[in-house]
């Protein structure tokens, strides 16, 4: 690459979910920025769709999540300011669970460790205050706050024309096919013609392993299914009335989610799926799909009919201990990596977005991300990007 002209100060790898606010983040500050979208943001084939998705701030995975979340909430609001859009509804949130459960006592260590407004209800108390709910003997639920819903769709394309706004470069519906890294910078492949930045973000999702084979990531693909059951009584389900709630239950996660069209409530077990290849997985729902949510909802939900009037499948990329991948890669600060969300990260966008930038512009970033750095696991081999 010396002496070859260069077309970007980062090149942006995926416009997805990280990718869109990664771009947003680095033309917000004048960065000179291209992003390489194989579909379209907003498009339905990774894991940025579904309608809804959860934000909440008493993080029971653990409480070094608490100060991104909050982090992510400022610039939630920062993008909703310079869009003029809706992407955020607050709700507040309800874990509901047995006392000593993982779900309960992570959420009160991180409530408690960050003074976080959040209330402990007994069984008959939340039947009481919220009577959508059908809580077994013993189980206990604990109310946040800073919890609501987010529109991942819009969410994405509006972090996309951001950018674009703001002088970044993308182009879509041209997929990535090589990257070369030389010690000046990096050469993009991609759509028959060949591109140079100083540094790039590799924000691809699900296909994360694919693209970079030679990272030795332990990253499985899960594919999930996602369903939205009619209420027989929406004035009791929209976001004024039903908070969004997370429910550890017969050895699984669970969840729901407030009504947004009037009509229907989505539920989805979480990490319930098969291990996948993100370009073959069945994006057909099938009955046994959706049984294990149907039993859940018909057991815990009153006042929703617990058949799904749709169901969509999306999926995971999880790792091992179901943290971030954020990071350069060993021996390589021209590569930033973020992937391996694990289901949990959309409500991150923003601040994962920021976090990139800073590294691939400054080189370090003042936010805790210590514990998702790539080298905790395997060490890349040679070669950057598979063919």
């Amino acid at each position: 690459m010396e002496g070859t002209q260069v077309d970007a100060d980062v090149a942006v790898i995926g416009a997805g979910t990280m990718g869109s606010f990664a771009l947003w983040r680095l033309a917000k500050r004048g960065v000179r920025a291209i992003g390489f979208e194989r579909f379209e943001p907003g498009h339905d084939r990774g894991s940025g769709h579904g309608e809804s998705r959860i934000i909440r701030t008493a993080y029971f995975e653990g409480s070094t999540y608490v100060p991104l979340v909050r982090s992510a909430f400022a610039l939630w609001r920062e993008l909703e300011r310079e869009a003029d859009a809706t992407l955020l509804t607050m709700t507040g949130g309800l874990m509901i669970g047995l006392p000593g459960s993982n779900l309960i006592e992570g959420t009160l260590k991180s409530a408690r460790e960050h003074g976080l407004d959040h209330a402990v209800l007994e069984a008959e108390q939340l039947k009481k205050i919220y009577p959508q709910h059908v809580p077994r003997a013993g189980e206990v639920a604990v109310f946040e706050e800073a919890a609501g819903v987010l529109r991942p769709e819009v969410a994405i394309r509006t972090a996309a024309q951001r950018a674009e706004e703001l002088g970044a470069t993308l182009l879509r519906n041209t997929a990535v096919e090589a990257l070369e890294e030389a010690e000046s910078g990096v050469e993009v492949r991609a759509g028959g013609q060949s591109y140079c930045a100083r540094r790039t973000i590799v924000a691809v999702g699900s296909w994360l392993g694919k693209v970079m084979p030679g990272l030795g990531l332990p990253l499985e693909v899960e594919r999930q299914v996602m369903a939205w059951f009619p209420t027989e009584e929406p004035e009791l389900f929209g976001p004024d009335r039903f908070p969004i709630v997370i429910r550890q239950q017969d050895g699984v996660d669970w969840y729901a989610i407030p009504s947004l069209d009037g009509k229907t409530v989505k539920a989805a077990v979480h990490h319930h799926g098969q291990i996948v290849n993100p370009d073959g997985v069945d994006r057909e729902v099938h009955p046994d799909d959706v049984e294990p949510i149907s039993r859940l909802v018909g057991d815990s939900l009153s006042g929703l009919i617990p058949t799904p009037a749709r169901a969509k499948v999306c999926m995971y990329t999880n790792t091992p201990d179901e943290n971030f991948l954020v990071g350069s890669l060993a021996g390589r600060p021209r590569v930033v990596l973020l992937g391996g969300f694990s289901g949990h990260g959309f409500k991150f966008a923003p601040i994962m977005g920021d976090i990139a930038a800073d590294l691939a512009v400054d080189g370090y970033t003042p936010h805790p991300i210590d514990g998702f750095s790539p080298g905790r696991f395997a060490e890349p081999q040679s070669e950057l990007l598979g063919s």
